[in-house]
């Protein structure tokens, strides 16, 4: 699976890690993450990333 970073303050998004606390199980490919989903750093939207 692909990681995302975020193109505002390089946090990265592995599918094989998940984001548990905001309830992303691991696993969870980019495509499955919902579309309202923020960065946990900056609060950016989905829109913002970009694959690696």
């Amino acid at each position: 699976m692909k990681v995302y970073v975020c193109d505002v303050c390089g946090w990265t998004y592995d599918p094989a890690e998940g984001l548990p606390e905001e309830g992303i199980a691991p696993g969870t490919p980019w495509k499955d993450v919902p579309e309202d989903f923020e960065c946990p750093i900056c609060g950016v939207g989905k829109d913002q990333f970009s694959e690696e």
